[in-house]
């Protein structure tokens, strides 16, 4: 089971809109991918969820200890995911006092090592807090979703500087696994000299595979849809179908 959380402190990068898609992706090759919503905004839940009434069970109610997994997970179209809602706003408040509370994510993706998932992709919220720390502290691997654009590495050093914490204090095993390029638009010369800036700072982490600003990928969690539910012959769809082969593919 391979566990990634796709992070950024920034908002408006395409985070949520990576992890939907990218799970789509490996879902549509074959593979079994649970999605988990860590965000307060629960924006990843409201692109899948299309039912309006309040949900009993979400990622909080794990983490509190309060529901089990099966409880909680939610079958969307070939894959699986998590929800999240405005409760775990509070998370990072009522569980600062709890023993071992970087760990609390942790522990409840421990009961997913019995089950036959290939993926396990986390939406971090878009700050580097308690909750993005669990992340980490639960993970193998960090993709972080860089925006085609000015200051796209802007602020960057303090989620690397929380990535060596967590590597010397609580999770040995973590490393940045890919950077993601998303937004891009190829008729921009800003866009191609920003993806020229991420390439010198990261090297052969960055995947070779860039998604291009699209206006369907915009529309589709209106819709409650995946990209390729939405439009599956648009740029957004070729895309990240191509970024999930080579994210299989270089494993």
């Amino acid at each position: 089971m391979k566990t990634i959380a796709l992070t950024n402190q920034k908002g408006g990068v395409g985070k949520t809109t990576t992890t939907i898609n990218l799970g789509a992706g490996l879902a549509k090759l074959g593979k079994k991918v649970l999605l988990i919503d860590l965000d307060p905004q629960a924006n990843l839940t409201y692109s899948l969820r299309t039912h309006s009434h309040r949900l009993e069970k979400t990622v909080y109610h794990a983490l509190r200890g309060t529901a089990k997994l099966d409880e909680i997970i939610i079958s969307h179209n070939g894959f699986d995911f998590i929800p999240s809602s405005l409760e775990l706003s509070g998370a990072e408040l009522e569980l600062a006092s709890e023993p071992a509370r970087e760990s609390l994510l942790k522990n409840v993706i421990k009961d997913l090592e019995k089950s036959d998932y290939d993926y396990v992709l986390i939406d971090c919220p878009p700050n580097l807090g308690l909750l993005t720390l669990n992340a980490f502290t639960a993970v193998k691997d960090i993709y972080i979703v860089l925006q085609s654009e000015y200051l796209a590495l802007h602020g960057l050093s303090k989620l690397l500087d929380l990535v060596k914490i967590v590597q010397q204090r609580l999770n040995n095993q973590l490393k940045v696994g890919g950077i993601i390029c998303t937004l891009y638009d190829g008729r921009k010369n800003l866009n191609k000299e920003v993806v020229g800036h991420i390439k010198d700072y990261f090297g052969s982490k960055v995947f070779k595979t860039i998604i291009r600003d699209n206006v369907a990928l915009a529309e589709a969690p209106s819709h409650h849809k995946t990209i390729f539910e939405y439009d599956g012959n648009s740029a957004g769809a070729e895309d990240y179908f191509a970024l999930a082969k080579e994210i299989k593919n270089g494993q």
